[in-house]
This record gives C-alpha cells, structure tokens and sequence, in this order.
C-alpha cells in the first residue's frame, strides 16, 4: 500500500540512487535549479542546451538533500513508499528573497513503474498543503524545458506557466 511519509537522513542514499537514475536516463528532467545547484551540467551549442549530470552529482545533490531533511523550519521533503520500498519524494521549501516568502516545490519524482498510479499528485498535493499550512500563499516549482510529460501533470494540477529561462551560451 502506498503512503507518503516524511523523509530521513537514512533516506538520503536511496533517494540520490532515484533522482540521479533518473537524470541520467531522463536529461529532459535538468532544468536551470539543477545546473544553478552543480548537480547538472548545461552547454550551451547552436543555441541548444545540451544537459547532462555532472561528474561529482552525487556529492552536491547529497549536500542539498541533507540541508533540505535537516531544515524542517525552512524546507520538508517526503517520500512515496510501497511495501517498504521508496518509489518517489518530492521536495519543498520556503523562499525568501520576494516581497512576501513563497513556496518552492523543488522536486517532484516518481519511479517511472509506479507514474500513473497517484504517487506523484499525493507527493505533490502533500507539499501543497505543508507550503499552505505555514502561510504560503504563492507556489512555484521549475521544470526541465523539454519535461513535457511533468508539464502537463503540473498543469492537470492547477500551476500555470509563467516564463522562460534563458543561459548564455
């Protein structure tokens, strides 16, 4: 049975072996937060970015995973578990640099054997509601320019695009 619990430091490995498994199957899913963060890498070429996961990946994403598990005054992060195995997390946090603080859904991930079945609208509904019960009224998450399947998840969700990012080549 499916059940979405708070995540744990002792989690952290088993999530890094999900997130990276997906980044460097799925390049689409890197957008400009992983490349900001160090965990992606993006080459700009004939105005196209060309992304790829970043040699030492692991460490970096470890670093922010644990911050994110550590903070819960700031950030939570969840897991998707099904018969004691993790098939999806999502991560949020709190911002803020704006003129109000808002929420950032930082992180929304399923295994690619479990899409389709609620484990990412629970996860994602989850951060929704820790992000509304601490006073956050505007929420935000970031996609991966050509991650047009979470696109359209995050849109059956009520979120509306709201701009482009562009990096100098």
């Amino acid at each position: 049975m499916l059940e979405i619990q708070i995540a744990r430091l002792a989690d952290a490995p088993a999530l890094a072996d999900l997130f990276l498994g997906h980044i460097d199957a799925h390049r689409e899913y890197i957008s400009h937060g992983e490349i900001q963060m160090g965990v992606g890498e993006g080459v700009v070429r004939d105005g196209v970015l060309e992304a790829r996961p970043a040699a030492d990946a692991r460490k970096k994403w470890m670093k922010y995973i644990h911050e994110h598990i550590a903070n819960a005054s700031f950030a939570e992060v969840w897991k998707a578990v099904d018969d004691g195995r993790i098939v999806g997390f999502c991560v949020a946090d709190i911002e803020e640099d704006g003129d109000v603080p808002f929420g950032m859904v930082c992180d929304v991930l399923v295994r690619e054997d479990y899409r389709g079945h609620g484990a990412g609208g629970l996860l994602l509904q989850t951060a929704i509601d820790w992000l509304r019960g601490r006073g956050i009224r505007d929420i935000y998450l970031e996609s991966g320019k050509n991650n047009h399947a979470a696109h359209r998840f995050f849109e059956k969700r009520g979120f509306a695009h709201v701009s482009e990012i562009y990096k100098l080549g």
